[in-house]
């Protein structure tokens, strides 16, 4: 009688492996395959549509910032150089 008690709660119980299973293995995979599968959707979104954003292109230094050539001389400016000219040759002279 005393056999069937101790084998009963035996079944009953958990055991050591389940145990650990429970407490540690799943919470463990779980947490790695929410991690991989927004590491994939991180690489999809990146390489499929974040890569051309300019916002993010600046923000990770992907692109750099062309030097603009300067621009030709204007109407105004092209006036008040020559009239500088104007003035230090007569000033000179």
């Amino acid at each position: 009688m005393e056999s069937s008690f101790s084998s009963s709660s035996s079944s009953s119980s958990i055991s050591n492996w389940e145990t650990l299973n429970l407490l540690v293995i799943r919470p463990i995979l779980a947490i790695t395959f929410v991690f991989v599968f927004l590491s994939i959707g991180w690489l999809l979104a990146w390489k499929l549509v974040l890569v051309h954003v300019p916002l993010v292109q600046e923000i990770f230094g992907l692109r750099k910032k062309p030097a603009k050539p300067k621009p030709p001389a204007r109407r105004f400016s092209r006036y008040y150089n020559s009239s500088s000219i104007n003035s230090r040759s007569s000033d000179s002279g």
